[in-house]
């Protein structure tokens, strides 16, 4: 399993990151991929699991806090990258 804490920047363009599209790139995988934030754990293969991200990551922006990235399987090495990069 590898964790990585996470600055979510929405200070581009939008707000709110492009949630089928994080969706879709998470799919890729055959990791079990995660974003938490305090007690909530968001699996990011789910859309409606995602739409809920957008409230933790607004809390997590307004506390300036890190949310935690957490991925597991065999390629989860390649699959940190690529989620962790969607947000930079």
């Amino acid at each position: 399993m590898l964790r990585k804490e996470m600055q979510i920047d929405v200070s581009r363009e939008s707000e709110n990151p492009p949630i089928a599209k994080l969706v879709q790139e998470a799919s890729r995988f055959s990791s079990s991929i995660f974003f938490e934030y305090k007690d909530k754990n968001v699996n990011a293969k789910s859309i409606m699991g995602m739409m809920t991200f957008i409230g933790i990551m607004k809390k997590a922006l307004e506390a300036n806090d890190k949310i935690t990235l957490s991925v597991d399987g065999t390629d989860e090495d390649d699959a940190l990258k690529s989620m962790s990069s969607f947000f930079n």
